[in-house]
């Protein structure tokens, strides 16, 4: 390869590592590392209500960034993170929390997959002790298709 080609596939690499980092969806900084990585690790943690399978964080639409400087805000203005978790809740409702929390009402998502491996594991169980029982009782000899030795 020439140089030029070289030189020219090396400033093409670079101008795209730069607008990569340029176009960061969430420019936030707080003004202590403390409240920056709480910040980060809710906005990390809601789910964006109208993209639903990206956080806030990671979100680019409006709503993404009305909730991200929410949670700004009530962050300078001192809440807790479970303070700010339970406003978005109140809110939007459990749906916004990537990790539901555990309630009468959602007791079937966090029952059910301990509920399928015990039903999983009876029928196991269940096969495997049928097919047991037809080897000890079965006492015909093999079938013979007459091409043998």
């Amino acid at each position: 390869m020439r140089p030029a080609a070289v030189a020219l596939l090396l400033a093409g690499c670079l101008l795209l590592a730069i607008a990569r980092t340029a176009g960061a969806v969430d420019p936030t900084e707080m003004p202590t590392p403390a409240l920056q990585a709480r910040y980060l690790a809710l906005t990390h943690e809601l789910r964006c209500m109208q993209c639903q399978n990206e956080s806030l964080a990671d979100s680019p639409v409006g709503l993404a960034a009305d909730l991200r400087r929410e949670v700004r805000d009530q962050l300078l203005a001192g809440k807790s993170d479970d303070q700010i978790r339970a406003w978005m809740s109140a809110r939007y409702g459990d749906f916004i929390l990537f990790r539901p929390r555990f309630s009468l009402r959602n007791a079937w998502l966090w029952g059910a997959p301990g509920l399928l491996l015990l039903i999983g594991g009876f029928v196991c169980w269940r096969v495997v002790r049928n097919r047991a029982t037809l080897v000890v009782s079965d006492h015909e000899p093999l079938e013979e298709d007459g091409h043998g030795p």
